[in-house]
């Protein structure tokens, strides 16, 4: 096992993973006009911390579940594709940007987060 140099940062290459949100707890005590724009939001912020980029793409099918109820009336979860991929164009916020889509599941028992090389 090689040991990790101090200082030196791990290479970010492109990697999916699935993830379920509980957008239930994220958008507690939210007024309810308010309740979807700051789900979407959590999942950005989400996909950020997790995929270590700073431009997240929402797919529309992602936008469309959680907005598929209404504004004020939420999935209590929701399962999510993340993406990081390579940037074609170089605008100088990073290399790689992540793509969240929308994975449609029966049921949330026994989900893990499932990490597979990027398509």
């Amino acid at each position: 096992m090689g040991k990790k140099e101090k200082g030196k940062p791990n290479q970010l290459g492109e990697v999916s993973r699935d993830y379920t949100i509980n957008l239930h707890k994220a958008v507690h005590k939210e007024t309810f006009k308010r309740k979807a724009p700051r789900a979407v939001s959590h999942i950005v912020r989400f996909a950020q911390k997790n995929m270590l980029t700073e431009d997240v793409r929402v797919d529309p099918q992602l936008n469309e579940a959680v907005w598929a109820r209404g504004i004020r009336n939420l999935p209590r979860r929701i399962r999510v594709r993340l993406q990081r991929k390579k940037k074609e164009e170089d605008d100088g916020k990073g290399k790689y940007y992540t793509l969240a889509q929308y994975v449609p599941v029966d049921s949330f028992d026994n989900l893990k987060t499932e990490i597979t090389k990027a398509q």
